[in-house]
């Protein structure tokens, strides 16, 4: 470990002078400090809510034969007119052993391959049938090969069934299931040490004098993050004190991920980034032109990527979700770690932006969005009503009421 100096100091004062850098470049940059962990073998039962490691081809073709899409009969569509006799029964997973001739059907359920022959599907509710004779007795088939899955419908045996990068949900895990795989090459998760930072701050819970504030910041960040594929580990809190803060980074250098909230600016009792220089972290950026969030700073600690977030809920909140976030679905192997950008009419005027983008804590409902009055960083009420960040890019004119805006779902 490198020890702090007064020269050390002076590196991280001169970053406050640097301009700010804007949302974008900070994205690029901040991926750039790590790349996808190594991949992992799990049963399928296990990869839920990872991210696929490389791409897969299906084993198999589905459906393996024509199916019956509805319960019903099989018939050949020229017969349909007729009356025609009943030779057999068609279910899921005990098919008709032989084939049909002109003047036959077959009774089939949803699922059932279809007997050699039959090109149609004659739902029960159109038929009629006594004594093993069946008649169309409504509209029926307009066409032939109506109601049932073809072979190969959903795909076949060599085809690309998912992509690497690909986040495994619900549909995503049928698929694979489907197509032949039991088990899965999945990205590592990445593990995500929590720290809060400041004299003030007290345990959630205990009493807190007029000078402290519960620290809400760890369960906030370690609730945002149980929602994605990775290890969470909430350090608790440090106080003001080089010694305490260097020794807490130092009990997590295995971490993949060390993320911060206060101290990380350069004020007289910020004292993140001195203890980060001091034993020898590259600073990459801090101070994006992002309101609320400038003072958000991101370098690396050895094998670990550090992420210094402001304080203040508001801050933490808005940064960690753009930010750190999408760094744990890059880390973790996921082709698109950002989050989709939607678009609403706005139901309130809004002054012209400067310089920074602006996150707006609001709240989406259908085609319309109303970002919330209380908008300070260090207000937690609005985090609890909010569904949405509404985005103001830097520069912007005044918008008025009816007005289109792009929005974050969170």
């Amino acid at each position: 470990r490198r020890a702090f100096t007064f020269k050390n100091w002076w590196k991280i004062r001169s970053l406050a002078h640097e301009g700010m850098i804007g949302l974008e470049e900070a994205r690029y940059r901040l991926l750039a400090l790590g790349t996808q962990l190594s991949a992992e073998t799990h049963k399928i039962q296990h990869c839920s809510g990872r991210y696929l490691a490389r791409d897969i081809t299906a084993r198999r073709t589905q459906p393996a034969a024509d199916m019956s899409a509805m319960d019903g009969y099989a018939v050949r569509f020229g017969d349909l007119g007729e009356a025609m006799q009943i030779i057999g029964e068609s279910a899921a997973g005990r098919p008709f052993a032989g084939g049909m001739l002109a003047g036959q059907a077959v009774r089939i359920f949803t699922g059932a391959h279809m007997p050699a022959g039959a090109d149609s599907v004659l739902i029960q509710e159109d038929s009629e049938a006594q004594n093993n004779l069946l008649r169309m007795v409504s509209d029926g088939p307009k066409q032939r090969g109506e109601n049932i899955r073809k072979a190969g419908s959903d795909f076949t045996n060599g085809d690309i069934l998912l992509r690497s990068g690909q986040l495994l949900n619900a549909g995503a895990i049928a698929a694979a299931v489907m197509g032949g795989y039991g088990e899965l090459d999945v990205g590592r998760r990445p593990k995500v040490v929590v720290i809060g930072s400041g004299d003030e701050l007290v345990m959630p819970g205990a009493l807190a004098a007029p000078e402290q504030i519960p620290s809400s910041n760890n369960n906030m960040l370690c609730t945002m993050l149980h929602s994605l594929p990775c290890e969470v580990i909430d350090a608790g809190i440090v106080g003001d004190s080089m010694n305490s803060i260097v020794n807490k980074f130092a009990q997590h250098t295995d971490a993949d991920i060390i993320v911060t909230s206060g101290g990380a600016s350069v004020g007289d009792h910020d004292l993140i980034q001195p203890a980060l220089i001091g034993m020898g972290a590259e600073i990459d950026f801090w101070r994006v032109a992002i309101k609320p969030g400038k003072p958000m700073m991101a370098g690396r600690l050895g094998g670990s990527i550090v992420i210094g977030l402001p304080g203040n809920p508001g801050s933490a909140f808005v940064t960690a979700f753009l930010f750190l976030l999408p760094l744990v679905r890059h880390l973790a192997g996921s082709n698109a770690p950002w989050p989709a950008q939607y678009s609403a009419i706005t139901q309130t005027d809004m002054p012209a932006t400067g310089t920074r983008t602006e996150f707006l804590r609001a709240v989406v409902n259908g085609p319309e969005i109303t970002p919330l009055s209380a908008q300070d960083s260090g207000i937690t009420h609005t985090l609890a009503a909010a569904n949405a960040l509404l985005i103001r890019a830097a520069y912007s004119d005044a918008a008025i009421k009816g007005d289109l805006a792009d929005y974050l779902l969170i």
